[in-house]
């Protein structure tokens, strides 16, 4: 089963899946035009003689100058896509690749290109003249004409989404809009004012016998089946504690879980137990909210360096990462104890706020020295985020970060000027957090 799930999770991801659909569609919509039209064509080709009727070289010809046509344009547009990725690789990130392959309207348009070459392809075949016996089936003609006229808007709006989609704006919100989903998805519970990130205390395991289980292959860590580990777990009686958070990367033959039980561990458990990870050579944001914020401050890293110089970009991605930041702050996160029937089952290695917070603003803010329009942004960024944030330890965490923006601006700007402004936007960050705290709720 687990292996059925891992190759559909595959197969719904790839980039050939929505166009092989759209291929298999146009050759089933041909044989059935193709079987209909002895049927139906008289009578249409009574009533509409110059719409319906041509010959069989006629009909023989529009179809084959489609096909090719077809092709011709599946290529340029084959084309197009490598340019874009080549482009947003160099200029960008080549993390947000994933997000132009996965992008439906670029699948669709691929397969419907694909598919007119295969639906002309059978039609063509269909067609008889001579001492074959003359067929025409002018039905499926005229319907590979609409699609052939349907293929040059499909054509000018493909244009316009490819131009779109490697603009700075559009990539960065994609990528911010998968990881606001994933935040959604994994911390839908809204954080009660005063609340505690602290996860109750786990009872004492020092007297029971762990056990390491290797992984069976390299890579990252995609996804968890927690229902299967708790389920393994509730049945055998075991606590399973893990030994990497979502995203990191595990070598094969190295530990992957410690199990602990009452009993000898059953050699059959090792199987599904591994089988509950998907490791693969690439991270995805479905279940690591740490991999959405890390593309967003490549691109932003990618934007500062001294090759590029794009500040805008960069400003523009901690804009976003504020977003995503915003809705972390205001979300209750999951204790890594997981139990089942009030006994610990799962011990699970999970990212705070802070980490996250790092994550997002660390290697921007040390990658800016003496830049003042970033500093500015962060501290703009880290009000932004307190003002969402319910709890005072995170509110704790947001003001120790000011203050290191404090001290790289004091540090790494040289002109009086601008490091006036920085000293007076953290001035009114720490005036923010000083009412901040006397208004909180106890």
């Amino acid at each position: 089963m687990n292996r059925l799930r891992r190759l559909w999770e595959a197969v719904r991801s790839s980039f050939w899946l929505v166009p092989l659909i759209f291929v298999g569609l146009s050759i089933t919509a041909a044989a059935v035009l193709v079987e209909a039209d002895s049927q139906s064509t008289s009578l249409a080709l009574s009533r509409w003689p110059r719409l319906f009727g041509a010959s069989a070289e006629g009909a023989r010809v529009m179809m084959s100058t489609i096909a090719g046509s077809m092709m011709s344009v599946v290529g340029v547009t084959f084309s197009s896509v490598l340019v874009a990725l080549a482009l947003a690789s160099s200029q960008y990130s080549s993390r947000i690749l994933r997000s132009f392959l996965n992008s439906r309207a670029t699948q669709s348009v691929l397969g419907f290109f694909a598919g007119t070459f295969s639906y002309c392809l059978v039609v063509i075949r269909t067609i008889r003249s001579g001492d074959d016996g003359a067929f025409v089936p002018n039905l499926a003609v005229f319907f590979g004409f609409i699609l052939a006229v349907c293929s040059v808007g499909i054509l000018l709006f493909f244009i316009h989404h490819i131009s779109s989609s490697i603009q700075a704006s559009s990539i960065i919100a994609s990528v911010a809009g998968e990881a606001l989903n994933a935040v959604d998805d994994l911390f839908p519970q809204p954080l009660a004012t005063g609340s505690s990130d602290e996860p109750p205390g786990a009872p004492a395991l020092e007297n029971l016998a762990w056990r390491d289980i290797a992984a069976n292959e390299s890579g990252y860590i995609q996804k968890v089946d927690s229902v299967l580990l708790m389920r393994l777990a509730h049945r055998h009686e075991l606590v399973i504690r893990m030994h990497h958070a979502m995203g990191e990367f595990v070598v094969e033959g190295t530990p992957l879980v410690a199990v602990a039980s009452g009993q000898p561990l059953s050699p059959s458990l090792v199987k599904p137990l591994q089988f509950a990870f998907t490791v693969s050579r690439f991270r995805t944001v479905e279940q690591d909210i740490a991999f959405g914020i890390r593309q967003l401050v490549d691109v932003a890293l990618k934007a500062l360096s001294p090759g590029i110089n794009d500040v805008s970009t960069a400003v523009t991605c901690i804009d976003y990462l504020t977003t995503v930041l915003v809705r972390l702050a205001s979300r209750s996160f999951p204790s890594p104890h997981r139990y089942v029937e009030g006994r610990l089952r799962i011990i699970t290695q999970e990212r705070d706020f802070q980490t996250l917070l790092a994550e997002a603003f660390d290697q921007i803010r040390e990658s800016s020295p003496g830049n003042t329009t970033i500093l500015l942004r962060l501290l703009h960024s880290l009000q932004t985020i307190a003002t969402c944030a319910v709890q005072p330890a995170r509110r704790e965490v947001l003001r120790g970060h000011v203050e290191l923006v404090a001290e790289l601006a004091s540090r790494s700007i040289d002109t009086a000027e601008q490091r006036l402004r920085v000293e007076r936007r953290v001035l009114e960050a720490r005036a923010f957090f000083a009412r901040a705290y006397e208004t909180r709720v106890p």
